[in-house]
C-alpha cells in the first residue's frame, strides 16, 4: 500500500515537471514582499519552536544523568545593607 502510494505521488510529480502550465499574472511588488514576510515568520516561528525543544531535551537529559550544572561554582556570600550604612 505505502509503496503503491509513493509510485502514484512520483507519477504526479514527474507529470507536473514533464507538463508544466505557464501561467500569465502580474506579480506586484508587494505580494514580494508580503511572501518574503511570509518565509522569513515561518523560519523564525521554526526557529522559536528547536529552540524550545532543544532547551526541555537538554533538561531532560541533565535530569537523566544527574549532572548538575551548578557544581563546580562559586557562591559569594549575600550582602546587606543597613539604613545606617546608606547615610554614610
Amino acid at each position: 500500500m505505502i509503496a503503491k502510494n509513493k509510485m502514484t505521488l512520483l507519477i504526479i510529480a514527474a507529470a507536473m515537471i514533464y507538463f508544466p502550465m505557464t501561467a500569465s499574472a502580474y506579480v506586484d511588488p508587494s505580494v514580494m514582499s508580503y511572501t518574503v514576510q511570509a518565509i522569513a515568520g515561518v523560519a523564525i516561528a521554526f526557529g522559536v519552536i528547536f529552540g524550545v525543544v532543544w532547551r526541555r531535551v537538554k533538561k531532560g537529559a541533565k535530569k537523566a544523568l544527574n549532572i548538575d550544572e551548578n557544581a563546580g561554582k562559586e557562591v559569594e556570600e549575600e550582602l546587606s545593607v543597613k539604613e545606617d550604612d546608606k547615610a554614610k
